[in-house]
């Protein structure tokens, strides 16, 4: 959208592209942080594959170093059952804990076996699955097979090779249980301080959001008691006078005066409401409205618009009008007699304010002795301010030739 509008009447600001500043990083330096970092994310989000396969690998080793020369061929099988159900371990953890046993017992799985209990114990928690599963455990470890016919069976063992085998298969159980059941307290109270500090979060917020509102109540409460008063007693006066003179300069004057009065209580009314409410974006000024803004400020004020398409909105759109506002208020108080140049366009995704005035045409502003209009410098300072709090920069100074510039960028929300 480009459009330009001439208005005659007053000086002007000029905004440039904000310059870019960059800042040098060694290639390789870049290239081993992009290199780790990627690493670890890779880790992260293959971590539960990385522990199932460590796991098995494991449990393989774990057989692997204790087959004797002649196994039994059944023996290999269930042992070989038993590190191949590990696969399924988080998704069925009761199923697979059953398949280890009759490895655990005829063969040398026993690793395995303690890293299914563990896995139940983690995934169910202590149930009667996990009982269940706890007691073939301990019975893989407490029976020696074969249970009969060989110098090592089970039946030819004494009571006390059966006390320590059982005193064992304690051990066996106890400890991958105790295991999964620590880790599934830890990941509880992880969540739980998780829970506290998003709640300690939120109640913040909450008290910052009360203190704010009640600051912007008692600014309200101000702007409303003094400066509501005052403006309303310029436009009052203004309004006498508009009915009192004969002169028709002067009636137009004091119809402006009026007019702009009213506006201005309007929009204070406006501001304090939405101070009083802590309503964001009521009420906002937006780019539709600059041309009422350049044509009412009765000053020689060319308007050149282009958006590309774009339709900003919402703070970016208040602060780009707000900028052009306090320039051309800069203009009418120190040059208002001097042609100006309002330009906002969209350039590199970011919305450009540029406000440029020559020198004022007489060497000096027209208003009358002794009413000079008064200059805090807040303005300027209000809109660097709204600038960096919206990510954006904000440049002001004056020109070689004796005018004056404002440069202000805003970043652009995704889909404006």
């Amino acid at each position: 959208m480009s459009r330009s509008v001439s208005v005659s009447g007053g000086p002007a600001l000029a905004v440039q592209s904000p310059t870019a500043v960059t800042h040098s990083v060694p290639a390789r330096d870049a290239a081993q942080r992009v290199s780790f970092g990627g690493m670890v994310r890779i880790i992260r989000r293959r971590r539960a594959i990385l522990i199932d396969a460590l796991a098995i690998l494991v449990a393989s080793l774990d057989i692997a170093t204790r087959v004797p020369e002649h196994p039994a061929t059944y023996s290999v099988v269930l042992s070989s059952v038993a590190v191949l159900a590990l696969f399924f371990r988080r998704l069925f953890p009761f199923t697979t804990t059953v398949l280890t046993m009759p490895g655990f017992l005829a063969g040398w799985s026993e690793l395995g076996a303690m890293i299914a209990l563990g896995t139940l114990a983690w995934r169910r928690g202590w149930n009667w699955r996990t009982m269940i599963a706890a007691a073939g455990i301990w019975a893989g470890r407490f029976v020696t097979w074969p249970l009969s016919g060989s110098p090592n069976s089970f039946a030819a063992e004494t009571w006390r090779d059966h006390v320590s085998d059982g005193i064992y298969a304690c051990f066996v159980v106890v400890m991958p249980i105790a295991i999964g059941l620590l880790i599934t307290a830890r990941q509880a109270l992880s969540a739980r301080i998780v829970e506290l500090a998003a709640s300690r979060g939120r109640e913040q917020r909450l008290l910052a959001i009360a203190i704010r509102a009640d600051e912007r109540a008692k600014i309200a409460r101000e702007m409303h008691d003094v400066v509501s008063h005052q403006v309303s007693l310029i436009a009052m006066q203004a309004g006498a006078l508009q009915m009192a003179t004969t002169d028709e300069l002067s009636r137009q004057t004091a119809t402006t005066i009026r007019n702009l009065s009213t506006r201005t209580l309007d929009e204070l009314r406006n501001l304090v409401g939405a101070l009083r409410t802590a309503t964001d974006g009521a009420d906002e000024p937006d780019l539709d409205t600059l041309l009422d803004l350049v044509r009412d400020s009765t000053m020689d004020v060319k308007l050149d618009m282009d958006l590309h398409d774009h339709k900003p909105t919402g703070p970016t759109a208040s602060a780009a009008y707000r900028t052009v506002q306090e320039a051309l208020t800069n203009v009418r108080k120190h040059a208002s007699d001097a042609p100006t140049t309002v330009r906002i366009t969209v350039e590199a995704g970011e919305l450009r304010v540029q406000v440029d005035n020559e020198p004022p045409m007489t060497g000096h502003p027209p208003t009358c002795a002794g009413t000079e209009l008064p200059s805090g410098g807040h303005g300027l300072i209000g809109l660097r301010e709204r600038a960096a709090l919206l990510g954006g920069t904000f440049h002001a100074e004056p020109t070689e030739f004796g005018g004056f510039t404002v440069r202000a960028s805003f970043p652009l929300p995704p889909g404006e």
